[in-house]
């Protein structure tokens, strides 16, 4: 009777055993997606970022988002772009959008400093200022870039372009040489940009910026995975 008693508990412990180390798993595997952080993306930039002469659904930033989301990144992305903003009124700026802690940015400045024919030597030192500060910061960045009119001389285009390669260097930055992507591709082959572009030729439309996005997301996504590490 003992003997037969002595076995049903040993039964019974070994049922509960597993019963138990069957929760936990469950458990384990319903907490880990809710557990998971959504990360922080913060878009620093002027009007093509702030996404000037469009529906706010249709800017730059809430297509990047949903673009983003779409392939399976649990991500937000805010908005820090200022229309007519320069890469010095970035650095001005960078030290409250930090505050925010976001977990990545991306930097996409420059484009007012050219139609302004500002001295690349001063954009340099305004985005190595910014870089200074994510750095410091521990936020990994993504810079965006823009080739430059020859309008300037050759001198300045050198400069201008170059300062994106030599500064997403030595900042370890991924880089994207020309924001505008696709579009500036076009203008480079003597097309028509009147599909892409707003009527004043300087902004994109809802279907450039489609185009940028797609041009531009797998940097991102890059961007995103440095910030999940």
């Amino acid at each position: 009777m003992a003997a037969r008693y002595g076995a049903r508990a040993a039964i019974g412990n070994r049922a509960r055993s597993a019963l138990a180390a069957l929760a936990v798993t469950v458990m384990a595997s319903c907490a880990t997606p809710a557990d998971a952080e959504t990360l922080r993306l913060t878009a620093l930039g002027d009007s093509l970022t702030q996404g000037y002469g469009l529906p706010q659904e249709e800017g730059f930033v809430p297509v990047l988002q949903a673009w983003l989301q779409d392939r399976g990144h649990d991500v937000t992305v805010t908005n820090a772009g200022v229309s007519g903003d320069t890469t010095a009124g970035g650095a001005a700026r960078i030290d409250w959008t930090l505050a925010d802690a976001p977990d990545a940015m991306i930097v996409a400045l420059g484009g007012n400093d050219l139609l302004r024919g500002i001295d690349p030597a001063s954009s340099r030192a305004n985005l190595t200022a910014i870089l200074d500060k994510t750095r410091a910061a521990g936020v990994p960045v993504l810079l965006a870039g823009l080739p430059a009119p020859g309008n300037y001389g050759p001198d300045f285009k050198r400069d201008f372009e170059a300062m994106y390669v030599d500064l997403a260097t030595e900042y370890d930055a991924v880089l994207v040489p020309d924001f505008l992507g696709p579009i500036g591709e076009k203008a480079t082959q003597g097309l028509s940009l009147t599909d892409l572009m707003q009527d004043d030729r300087i902004h994109p439309n809802a279907l450039g910026v489609e185009q940028i996005v797609e041009a531009i997301g797998p940097q991102v996504e890059e961007l995103l995975t440095r910030a999940d590490q």
